[in-house]
Order: C-alpha cells, then sequence, then structure tokens
C-alpha cells in the first residue's frame, strides 16, 4: 500500500483520528458560523426590542370605528301621489334598501290608472293588440305563500311586458269566498271565542258573521298583493260572492239545469266528517300505508288503527256452515246487504241462493254470484257488500238489486239502523267493540297487516266516509269532448307538454261532477223542491225540481209543471261546490251573461296562468263551462308553472316548519319570529316542535330581507320548465345583492352624468362611438332580442339569464372603461361615452322592469328624459328590441379579443400574486390583433388593476426575460414579468402540473379526432380542432414558461 494509504499509529493506539477538511468543506462551515452569527444577533436584538417594549406603558387598544346607524327614512309623500325622490347623497339612500326604494310607487302607479287597459279614442283595443289574464283569485281567508308569489312574479312579469311592448293589457283581480275553507275557520272561531255554532246562530246570522270576518281578511290580502308589485286593475276587482258574479253562478246553474246537464241523483259521496260536507275527489289526499298504522283523525284523542284486514263469519241460514268474509272497515258490518261468490267457483256452488244471518241484527243477506266483484283467487273468495258505504259494493249492489242501507249519521256516528246497542257510537270506537262482539260470537277469524289506502280531507285530516247522499251532479262527458277538441284543434294551447298529457287522460276519463256542499257559506243551489199538498214528494225525482233566477220565476215553473194543484216551494239548503263559480271566473269577471264592453273587448283572455297541480280543480272545469255557456274558449293559452318546494326538495307543509310567507321574505325575519308564527296555527305540541326543528334547519339564521325584486326575480329565474323549484333563500338574497348593483350602477352613471347633461333626442349612434361603445351595444341589443324571444316563448330562467348577463358587462366592463373615456377622453369621445352610457342604463332598467318593477322606477325617474319624451313611468316606457344598428359582431368580436387579453392579463397577475407595478406583454404576429391590442391599449389597462400601462410587441424576443405567459389564442400570448417576485420552485412546479394535465387533454382530443369518419357531425369535428389547436398553444405556452422560470434560477 502507499505512504497515503497508511493509517497513522495514533489510530492504532485506540485514539481518535485526525481527518483534514478540504478546502470546500472548512467553506461550508464559514458560512454556517456566518448565518449562526447573524440569526444569534438577530434573536438578541429581538429579545431587547421585545424587553424594551415590555417596560413600555402599554398603548390602549384602538378602538374599532363603529358605524353610524343609518336613520330610518320617513316618506313623505302622500299616498297615492308621485313619490318624492330622496337625494341619493341621503344616510338612507346611500346604500340599496328595499323598504326605502319600494315606497309609494305601488299606490301612485294604481291612482294614476297605470294599470288600467289602455284603449284607442274610439274605445278600441290598441293596434298592437292585447294580452289579457285572469287572476287566479286566493282563497280571501287565507294569507298568501310562495306559490301565490310564483304566481304573481310570473303573471305580472308578462302583463308588464305587454304593456311595455304596447299592447292593451288587463291583469284583472279578484278574491274567492272558499266556501269549506272560510266556515271552518269561522265556526272554529265563534267556537274558541263565545262555544256557539253555526246552529246557534242560524243562517242569516252566522252568514253575516262571515261577511264581517270576510272584510277583516279580504282588506289584509289584498295589502300582501299589493306589496308583491301585482299590476292589477283594481277598478275591476271581483268576488266570487259578489251581487254580479252571483247573477253569472245562477244562470249558468239555471241554463245547466234546464237542458239536463245538472241533474239530481242519490250517489256515493266523499263525506267529511269534520266538515260536516261532501267533497269532490280532487279533494281528498290519499295516503299510502305498508301495514297496521296509528294515525290522528279529529274528534278522537287517541290515535286510531287502520291498514289491517279483520277477517269473520257470517253463519249460513239454515246450517251450520259459515262464510269467512274479509274487512279493513269492520264497523260497516251494519251496512252490509249481501255477501258475493264468483259464480264458478265450485266451493260455493251449494250456496247459490241461500241466505246468511247477520251476527247483530234481525237481518239475513242474500248470497249473490258476481264475477265482477269477486276474484276467486284472492281470500276466501267470499266478499261482503255495503253498498251503502263503498263505491265498488255500490255498483255491485245496483247490479244486484241489493238494499242500500246507510249507517252513519252526518256528524259519523252510527245511526238507528245499527240497533240500540251500536246507536250514537263514533264510527271507529265501534270499530272497536264490533271486533269484540265477534270474538264473543265465535265469529271473528284473523286480523293481519294489509297494505292499503286511506282517503283523507285535504282540508281537515279527517278520514273520508263514502255516504249516500242526495246531490246536484253535472255530467261532464259531452262537455270533455268539446274541450279536447279546443285543445287538439289548437284553439287553446297548454304549456308544458306533460301537462297537456294530463289534461287529455283527465278528460277522456272524466266522471260526473258532484256539486252540492251541506254549507251556509256560499252560492245556495239556486233550485226549488215542489212539495205538492197532500202528496210525499220523492226529493230523488227530478220531475219535482225547478230552478229559478229568482223565486218568482222558479214559481212560474212550477205552476206550468203542476197546473190545478196547490203546492208550496222548498229551496234546497245546500250550496253550490266552490269550484262551480270558480269555473265561471274568466266570463263572470267580464259581465256575462250580460253583452258587456269587456266581454266584446276581452273574451277569450289570452292567457290563464296557474300550478298545474290544479289543472283539473280549476282549469278544465272553466274550459268546460266556457264552452257550454258561450260556445267560445275562455283564453287561448293555459301556462302550469312548477310547484315551489323547500332546498331539499320537501312540499312546503306548516308540520315541517318550511312554510315560507313571502313577506317574510321581502320584509326579513328572526328564526324566533318564525317560531312565534307557529304557535299561532293549529299544530300540536308534537307538530310544534318538529316544525321548530325544521325552522332551525332550513333558517338557521332566520330570513334576511331581501325585498319584492329579489324575491320576484329569484321566482322566475328558477322557473326553467320543470315540475318543482327548490327554492334556496340564499339565492334570493343573492339577488338581493344583484339589486344592490343595480342601484349602485345608476347611481354611478348619474354621477358621469352630471346634472347638466341632455340626452340626444335619439338612441342612434353618432358615429364617434369607440370600440368598447360599438361592443356594449350590440350586446344591448341582443340581450333584447333574446329576452323578448324568451318571454314570447315563456322561457323566464332564460330572460332572466339575459338580463342578468347584460347588466353585469354593463356593470364590470363598459362602465368601468368609460371612466378614462369620460376623464381623460377628448370632448367627443366624453359626449359620446356618455351618451352610449345613458342609452344603455335606461334600457337595462327597462329591460329588466317586468320582473323589479320597484328599483326600476325608482332610477329610472332620476334620469333625464330625451327631447319630446312625456313618458310618466316606466311602467309605460317601450320594451327594448333589436335594433339592427347596434348590431355589430365585428366590433363585438374584436373587443371580445381585449376582454380576452384583460382576462388572460388578470389570470397571470392573480396566479403570481402580483398587486401593482405589473409589467404586461401582449405579443403578437397577426397584424389584426396587434392594431387592435395597440389601439385598445388604454381600454385594457383600465380593466386591470395594478397595472399602469401595457406593452405590444410583435415577436417573443421584444418580451424581457423573467416573464410567465398566457396563451389566448394560437396568436396571441399575453406575457407578464414575475422576475424577483415570486417562488421560482414552487411556480414551476404549478405550470408543470397544469402542463401533463394539457398533455393528457391533448392525447385525448388527438385520439377521438382519430375516430372520426366521413358521417361524423362536421361541427363536431371543427370543435376539436380547435380546442386541438388551443391546448396545443398552452403546452407550447406552459413549456415556454417552465423554461423561462428555469433560466430565472440561473
Amino acid at each position: 500500500m502507499s505512504s497515503t494509504d497508511q493509517k497513522p499509529a495514533s489510530e492504532t493506539a485506540g485514539e481518535a483520528p485526525v481527518v483534514e477538511k478540504t478546502a470546500k468543506q472548512l467553506e461550508n462551515e464559514r458560512k454556517k458560523a456566518e448565518k449562526l452569527a447573524k440569526f444569534n444577533a438577530k434573536k438578541a436584538k429581538q429579545a431587547a426590542a421585545s424587553k424594551t417594549k415590555s417596560d413600555e406603558p402599554k398603548k390602549p387598544k384602538k378602538e374599532k370605528k363603529v358605524a353610524e346607524p343609518v336613520p330610518e327614512f320617513v316618506d313623505q309623500t302622500k299616498p297615492g301621489e308621485k313619490k318624492i325622490l330622496v337625494s341619493l347623497e341621503d344616510a338612507a339612500f346611500k346604500a340599496y334598501n328595499p323598504k326605502n326604494v319600494e315606497s309609494s310607487w305601488y299606490n301612485w302607479w294604481d291612482k294614476e290608472g297605470l294599470f288600467q287597459p289602455e284603449l284607442t279614442e274610439d274605445g278600441k283595443i290598441l293596434p298592437k293588440g292585447a294580452f289579457t289574464i285572469p287572476a287566479p283569485p286566493p282563497n280571501v281567508t287565507g294569507a298568501l305563500h310562495i306559490g301565490h308569489a310564483l304566481t304573481i312574479a310570473i303573471q305580472d312579469t308578462l302583463i308588464r311586458y305587454y304593456r311595455m311592448k304596447g299592447k292593451t293589457t288587463l291583469f284583472l283581480p279578484g278574491f274567492d269566498h272558499a266556501g269549506i275553507a272560510t266556515q271552518s275557520v269561522v265556526e272554529k272561531q265563534i267556537w274558541a271565542k263565545e262555544k256557539k255554532t253555526r246552529h246557534d246562530y242560524g243562517r242569516e246570522k252566522f252568514i253575516e258573521k262571515v261577511w264581517e270576518w270576510k272584510e277583516e281578511y279580504h282588506a289584509r290580502i289584498k295589502d300582501q298583493v299589493k306589496k308583491l308589485g301585482a299590476s292589477y286593475d283594481w277598478t275591476r276587482e271581483a268576488f266570487t260572492l259578489n251581487p254580479d258574479l252571483s247573477s253569472s253562478v245562477v244562470e249558468a246553474f239555471v241554463k245547466l239545469h234546464e237542458d239536463g246537464t245538472i241533474y239530481r241523483a242519490s250517489r256515493l259521496v266523499n263525506w267529511s266528517v269534520k266538515l260536516n260536507t261532501a267533497i269532490s275527489n280532487l279533494e281528498v289526499d290519499n295516503k299510502n300505508i305498508p301495514g297496521k298504522t296509528l294515525l290522528s283523525v279529529p274528534g278522537y284523542e287517541n290515535k286510531i288503527e287502520f291498514g289491517v284486514l279483520t277477517s269473520f263469519s257470517y253463519q249460513v241460514d239454515g246450517s251450520n256452515e259459515k262464510l269467512t268474509v274479509a274487512t279493513t272497515r269492520p264497523e260497516t258490518i251494519f251496512g252490509d246487504t249481501g255477501v258475493a261468490v264468483h259464480p264458478k267457483d265450485p266451493r260455493y256452488t251449494h250456496l247459490h241462493g241461500k241466505f246468511v244471518k247477520h251476527p247483530f241484527l234481525d237481518r239475513l243477506l242474500p248470497i249473490v254470484t258476481d264475477s265482477e266483484a269477486v276474484d276467486m283467487e284472492f281470500g276466501t273468495g267470499a266478499v261482503k257488500i255495503t253498498p251503502a258505504h263503498d263505491m265498488n259494493d255500490y255498483n255491485t249492489g245496483k247490479r244486484q238489486n241489493l238494499e242500500f242501507i246507510n249507517i252513519f249519521t252526518d256528524d259519523g256516528y252510527l245511526n238507528e239502523n245499527c240497533g240500540p246497542e251500536y246507536q250514537g257510537l263514533k264510527r271507529f270506537d265501534a270499530r272497536a267493540k264490533v271486533i269484540e262482539d265477534l270474538k264473543k260470537k265465535d265469529l271473528f277469524v284473523e286480523q293481519k297487516d294489509n297494505e292499503m289506502t286511506i282517503p283523507l280531507c285535504s282540508r281537515s285530516g279527517d278520514v273520508i266516509e263514502p255516504l249516500l247522499k242526495p246531490q246536484w251532479w253535472v255530467n261532464q262527458k259531452e262537455m270533455a269532448k268539446d274541450a279536447i277538441a279546443a285543445v287538439k284543434s289548437g284553439e287553446i294551447t297548454i304549456t308544458p307538454k306533460t301537462s297537456e298529457s294530463e289534461y287529455f287522460h283527465w278528460l277522456e276519463n272524466i266522471q260526473d261532477w258532484c256539486i252540492s256542499r251541506q254549507l251556509w257559506w256560499g252560492h245556495r243551489c239556486p233550485v226549488y223542491f215542489v212539495v205538492v199538498e197532500g202528496e210525499e214528494g220523492d226529493r230523488l225525482n227530478n220531475d219535482y225540481w225547478v230552478s229559478g233566477r229568482t223565486y218568482e220565476e222558479a214559481l212560474e215553473k212550477a205552476t206550468l209543471k203542476f197546473p190545478s194543484v196547490k203546492f208550496t216551494l222548498e229551496q234546497d239548503e245546500d250550496v253550490l261546490d266552490t269550484w262551480f263559480s270558480s269555473g265561471l271566473w274568466p266570463i263572470s269577471t267580464l259581465g256575462w251573461p250580460n253583452k258587456t264592453k269587456d266581454m266584446e273587448l276581452f273574451s277569450p283572455m289570452s292567457m290563464l296562468e296557474t300550478g298545474w297541480d290544479i289543472l283539473f280543480f280549476w282549469v278544465t272545469r272553466m274550459i268546460l263551462l266556457s264552452l257550454k255557456l258561450t260556445g267560445k274558449v275562455p283564453f287561448k293559452e293555459v301556462f302550469c308553472h312548477s310547484l315551489v318546494r323547500d332546498a331539499q326538495g320537501r312540499k312546503m307543509s306548516k308540520s315541517l316548519g318550511n312554510v315560507i310567507d313571502p313577506l317574510d321574505v321581502i320584509a326579513g325575519i328572526p328564526l324566533q319570529g318564525l317560531h312565534d308564527k307557529l304557535k299561532t296555527g293549529n299544530l300540536d305540541q308534537r307538530e310544534l316542535q318538529k316544525a321548530t326543528e325544521g325552522q332551525k334547519l332550513s333558517y338557521p339564521n332566520g330570513i334576511p330581507e331581501c325585498g319584492t325584486d329579489a324575491l320576484r326575480f329569484a321566482l322566475c329565474a328558477y322557473s326553467t320548465g320543470g315540475r318543482d323549484i327548490n327554492l334556496d333563500i340564499l339565492r334570493v338574497e343573492g339577488y338581493r345583492k344583484f339589486c344592490n348593483k343595480i342601484y349602485q350602477a345608476t347611481k354611478f352613471v348619474l354621477g358621469r352624468l352630471g346634472e347638466d347633461y341632455k340626452p340626444p333626442s335619439t338612441s342612434a349612434k353618432s358615429g364617434n362611438e369607440s370600440l368598447v361603445e360599438k361592443w356594449i351595444l350590440h350586446k344591448l341589443t341582443q340581450a333584447s332580442k333574446s329576452t323578448n324571444t324568451a318571454l314570447e316563448n315563456r322561457d323566464f330562467g332564460e330572460a332572466t339569464n339575459h338580463i342578468y348577463n347584460f347588466w353585469y358587462e354593463l356593470c364590470d366592463v363598459y362602465i368601468e372603461n368609460s371612466k378614462a373615456l369620460i376623464q381623460d377622453g377628448t370632448p367627443e369621445q366624453k359626449k359620446s361615452a356618455q351618451d352610449t352610457l345613458y342609452t344603455c342604463i335606461d334600457s337595462a332598467l327597462r329591460l329588466i322592469h317586468p320582473f323589479m318593477p320597484f328599483v326600476t322606477e325608482e332610477m329610472w325617474q332620476r334620469l333625464p328624459r330625451r327631447e319630446g319624451d312625456k313618458t310618466i313611468s316606466i311602467v309605460k316606457a317601450p320594451y327594448p328590441e333589436f335594433i339592427s344598428d347596434f348590431d355589430d359582431a365585428k366590433s363585438s368580436e374584436a373587443y371580445e379579443l381585449v376582454l380576452d387579453i384583460t382576462k388572460a392579463a388578470r389570470s397571470l397577475l392573480s396566479q403570481y400574486n402580483i398587486i401593482k407595478n405589473g409589467q404586461v406583454y401582449v405579443e403578437t404576429a397577426n397584424e389584426s390583433i396587434h392594431k387592435i391590442a395597440s389601439e385598445q391599449q388604454d381600454s385594457i389597462v383600465s380593466l386591470i388593476k395594478g397595472v399602469e400601462k401595457i406593452a405590444v410587441v410583435s415577436k417573443v424576443e421584444d418580451v424581457p426575460s423573467g416573464c410567465a405567459l398566457n396563451a389566448v389564442g394560437a396568436d396571441c400570448t399575453v406575457h407578464v414579468l414575475v422576475k424577483g417576485q415570486i417562488d421560482l420552485d414552487a411556480e414551476i412546479a404549478k405550470v408543470a402540473k397544469k402542463l401533463d394535465a394539457a398533455k393528457e387533454f391533448d392525447k385525448k382530443t388527438k385520439e377521438s379526432i382519430e375516430k372520426f369518419t366521413e358521417k361524423t357531425n362536421p361541427e363536431a369535428k371543427d370543435a376539436a380542432f380547435k380546442r386541438l389547436e388551443k391546448v396545443t398553444a398552452e403546452i407550447e405556452g406552459y413549456e415556454q414558461t417552465i423554461a423561462i422560470l428555469e433560466k430565472l434560477k440561473l
């Protein structure tokens, strides 16, 4: 081994070896020592400073500046007079406040007659035509819910739109007497306060009481409607029980009774024990239960068991044999008048024509054969028949000529037909006793779970009892044919198509309509029974009933029918189904049956707009009755809007605590306020707790004040044609911020225009417009065109989208860009920029007015007018339309390039966190792009914060080293100088990640292009090649950026 490899002697002796350090190691140690010394010096300095600081007396904490409370705005305007416009510098108007903005306008609009139909001087429809809507009448007793708000938002948007389009418009308002709902509420009220029933009052006095109550609640709901901005013609306000509408109802009934369309018959009805009246099939909610279920039933302290099939046996008369049947309603055993078996069932052939014994009554029930009523394979093959209390059994009873025995009183108690031991029992209490007594007689067989449907009264929650009642019925089958033909011919259109399909399905399977209601509040049936002296008249015999518009007319008819006979007339006690008067709404409100001017001008109406859920309740009945009574359709178009659900998609329900009062959205309400409202309802303690928890979940911070405009715009924005709207209050709050943007933008424009500004006499271009002006005018005319198209197509979501986008383009681009033109431009540039600003803000306010009536009127009234413009309100201002002179695709495309450059620069500046002294370079070899970018340098700078100027260069060599870049397209790249301002390694890693993603996208795009064939859509090919071109540019850009960043490290 060489001398250099020999180990020193000391190592062999066990001592630590001495290793000589290289020059590089020594240099590194020196540097470390220097760093350590600097660090220790810094620490020592900090410690000394800290000690000095701790020795000093502590300065008091700087108090946070508390914002001065905004004084409450007191509107000095007298009701009905034009609003006194307060300065926008007033403390109450510096920021957008919906309450302040929305005050006074509605009363002025109404008093000024702006909502009344505008006619020509000779009283005819304006040349541009008419647009009319009969507003669906809300129940006079109720409070508005969010569904009403949606209805008003959509309808009023259309009315205001067509009014601005120069059409004669009529938005006809009114309220429904709501028979069952109103009488039920008043009966509850007088019982709670006075412990009296309607019978204690008597019919006349009770109706007086309801009228008093109606007046109070009518005023309340009318005020709510006004707060939503509905531009109703209040001079034509209707109420279904007013004399004029009542005469329409009487006329309709008499006409239909005279031609036999209305007839009397004893049939099964849906009887609500709680409300003590019949209700229609459409007012029944069918609740499906999987098996044994306990349900709350009005009038019972304990829950009642449903979903159980009880089997019991009948003893065959004259035999030891038993016949077993099954039922889910054991209490109806007293109404059984037969047992049916299948004629071909060999098990029961020997029993044909025999009888079974009723276990509790002295009655024999025939065993009948019926192939329609019995399925041999189901159960025992024997079926008990209760004709007076079951729809299927009713039909069987008619076929078999069985006896019809009613076993219930109207109040839901067992009657005298059930025997003294059971008479007077409540129907569901009797159920338990019947089962117990069957067991005692050894006739009980078994009980088992049974999936079933429980019919519930939608008004009261009561379990519906099928009850045999003499009632007035409307034969709808022939009328339905005409109603189907009206839609198939296109005379009426129904949107959406799903609703049209449902309309046909319902009419093709239509049943006769029971119009009798056992109430006092409503239109009493204008029909009289002829009581012939000495005769026991059959009240089911239609020959003994006469109808009349007056008592005298009925008497005259009866005298002709029963000459030389002594008789008296008794008017039917029942009232008509509320939907009968509602079905006449579009003609009765115009004055039918009289030949009024309104009938001449406005019938048929243009549109009926409502929720799809009452298509059958209401819409079809209006079509049926109008065609029958006038020979004309009631309206030309039916538009069915979505149903409003909560943000989670649940149905609005008081018990869930998610019901929204639109006034709470308008004015705002704290969570506790929502809780307090629940306590005024009829929820029991368990439901109240559940609803309270539901409110905490849905509205943890209460509901913020959003204002009418934001609510209306949100509801229309949600209307995209689906069946349901999942309403999120936060989205409505977002539109309040949009209202603020509109408010502040208009306020800013007014400041830029100045008090002395006078707009040109027309909106025509002057020829001095800059590129950005041409761009915004192009955007305006396109937005106008698209919005008009969307509204004509009833696409409210799309219409709001076009308007929303234009406002943002106006505010975020043009207004920002115009600052420099107005402040630093030549007099010509300044004037042109101001004129364009005026044209755009004026048009934008008019464009959104149908959706947001209040904020637009407030701000539009502050704008100066063009010469000769005497329009007193934005309500009557013309709606913006497409102006071909503004349509400038070339200028728009050029300015879109400016915006793309701006976005690219902003993106880079943000990416590298450069907030001041930014240096931007636009690099392009394309002459056209170079020209546009060079000419628009000021425009680009005005839209980028932190940049004072930009440079436009023709080749990459002119861009200084140390720049990051962003490809705007194949021919243009934006560079931002980043040298010295960023962490290079971190930035390289970021760009490398983007490069990998771009390469992956490039690979997939190329793979998809390789699969193209001759049959591939040319548009799809073109789009793919454009994507490839763009991603190729991006890859090159990223690779260049990485190379640049690597260079900066050197």
